[in-house]
């Protein structure tokens, strides 16, 4: 017998929920649901009643709900008692999820978070000071490399080393330049620029994005020539999440010689280590862009003076080439440096992949495909330098380190130059481009949460002794290195222009923060895809 459809539809329906209730909570009271009844009806509908989906809803009664929570949370500064939880997970596997998400959400005046990797610096993709609901994009991470044409499908939810592990799999002379660290989710990665060992070769990751998919405010699933130029161009840098949720993006990748060569060289103050800062500060920008040499900075104990703490300057490199073209180039450009063949390495492109991320060589590749990390309790902050710091200026800084204990403050200096700056401020929101000699990242870790304040004063101090030797007016910063110090929107749906441009002009140029904002009223006016330091709206009313 066929059921009328209303009748049927009714039917889907409670399915649907019974089996959400067991998936999602323990058997509870009418009162203790309630709150959820009309946004799991909205769901349902909007789902079309698919009852797979009710396994992908994870809600605080539900057991598997803090293991999911914390999964992807990177710093442990937002997963403690007091930190706000979303009212339900949805861990999508379908676009049809994250449009129903996206419609019910804004229906039932909740907040989305959009989760890839779990890096963001302040947890604004899993934390929210309102009720709000978490789209964690997990499970949407399938990767489509296409050698041939030398591109690639990647979906939102994978992470950088899944994506490396992937083309890698196809080709050992394509590669794709973004960062470093293998957990890192492309969705917020790609969206805010991204830039790894081959920025001065190739440029960032955005620069490399050709098409995308996004959910948009309506739910509407849209690719580059249905969403607009100006919307493209906004999400290559300017935060995906502002905007909708990112699907997946489509990016060129990158031809690199069969071999490469690394080096990590290290030299303490007492290795003339300060001479050899200040002179990396003209070297590095300027020296062939095949070469990239990143350096870091850390307090470590004295091995000439016991009881004594010193500076340790680490000189990491990448080298598109084998090691006697990289030695003539060092010892043409960077001679005080006093790279020598036993100090480097040839591999493949692949494996300094695990080289720079300090995993071991032998390590089967697929430990690129391990999304599990520990979190930790860290701040981070940046900075971008336009002049040459001064010695002085260096030695003053050693000084800051050793406020700290040994191996709880790291700065790092990327280098620029390149074809970064080739590439116009305007191309994409990232405006960082010619004129910068290389960013400076600011971290600090610790591991108990009642030392979180006291860490934190601290970065913000070395962060003030910085000033006078970064850049002016405005002091710039690198959105994906996220920092609420320097400003923050409301909790509400509106947020004035200058309210916002506090933070807006130091990630973004003038023309670029107008643009953004711009896009927004056009794609967004009521401005629901929202968070702290999202771009807001400014039409309200």
């Amino acid at each position: 017998m066929k059921l009328p459809t209303a009748n049927f539809a009714m039917l889907q329906y409670l399915i649907f929920l019974l089996l959400l209730i067991s998936f999602s909570w323990p058997l509870t009271s009418a009162a203790d649901t309630h709150p959820y009844d009309s946004f799991l009806q909205c769901l349902s509908i909007r789902s079309g009643n698919d009852v797979s989906f009710t396994k992908l809803i994870y809600t605080p009664n539900n057991s598997s709900y803090l293991s999911v929570l914390d999964f992807s949370v990177r710093n442990a500064r937002f997963s403690t008692p007091t930190t706000p939880r979303p009212v339900l997970i949805v861990t999508p596997t379908h676009v049809s999820h994250i449009q129903a998400t996206v419609n019910c959400s804004k229906n039932h005046d909740l907040q989305v978070r959009i989760r890839s990797g779990g890096h963001d610096y302040e947890g604004l993709s899993y934390v929210s000071q309102v009720p709000f609901v978490i789209i964690d994009l997990i499970n949407l991470r399938s990767i489509d490399v296409d050698v041939e044409n030398k591109t690639a499908w990647i979906q939102a939810g994978a992470t950088i080393g899944e994506l490396y592990y992937r083309i890698a799999e196809k080709s050992l002379t394509l590669a794709f330049p973004a960062g470093i660290c293998p957990t890192v989710g492309v969705g917020g990665h790609f969206g805010g620029g991204g830039y790894g060992m081959l920025m001065r070769k190739f440029g960032l990751a955005a620069d490399q994005v050709i098409d995308a998919q996004l959910v948009d405010v309506d739910g509407r699933l849209l690719d580059r020539k249905s969403m607009g130029e100006d919307l493209f161009w906004a999400i290559r840098g300017g935060g995906g999440a502002s905007f909708g949720v990112i699907v997946s993006w489509k990016v060129k990748l990158a031809s690199v010689p069969a071999t490469v060569t690394v080096f990590t060289v290290n030299r303490t103050l007492e290795e003339n280590g300060t001479m050899l800062v200040h002179k990396w500060q003209s070297v590095a920008p300027k020296i062939h862009e095949d070469l990239y040499i990143r350096l870091f900075l850390r307090a470590v104990n004295s091995s000439q003076q016991e009881g004594k703490r010193t500076i340790q300057a680490s000189f990491t490199s990448l080298f598109l080439g084998r090691i006697d073209q990289l030695i003539a180039l060092m010892q043409e450009s960077f001679p005080e440096l006093g790279v020598a063949k036993e100090d480097c390495i040839e591999m493949s492109w692949i494996q300094s992949i695990l080289y720079f991320a300090e995993i071991q060589q032998s390590e089967p590749l697929d430990i690129l495909l391990n999304r599990t990390y520990t979190p930790s309790f860290f701040k981070g902050k940046s900075d971008y330098v336009k002049e040459p710091i001064p010695e002085t200026a260096l030695e003053g800084l050693w000084q800051r380190f050793y406020e700290e204990e040994p191996g709880t403050v790291e700065l790092i200096f990327s280098p620029y130059g390149g074809v970064m700056d080739e590439i116009p401020e305007t191309e994409t929101p990232f405006a960082h481009r010619a004129g910068n000699l290389y960013n400076i990242h600011y971290g600090v870790g610790w591991e108990e949460e009642d030392e979180s304040a006291s860490h934190i004063s601290y970065i913000r101090r070395l962060y003030k002794y910085m000033e006078p030797y970064v850049s002016k007016s405005p002091r710039t910063a690198y959105m994906n290195y996220r920092d609420l110090d320097l400003g923050s929107n409301n909790n509400g749906k509106y947020t004035s222009y200058r309210q916002a441009s506090k933070w807006g002009l130091k990630y973004f140029n003038l023309q670029n923060f107008n643009r953004l904002i711009q896009v927004k009223n056009k794609v967004d006016p009521q401005n629901f895809f929202r968070h702290e330091q999202s771009i807001p709206s400014l039409l309200h009313g």
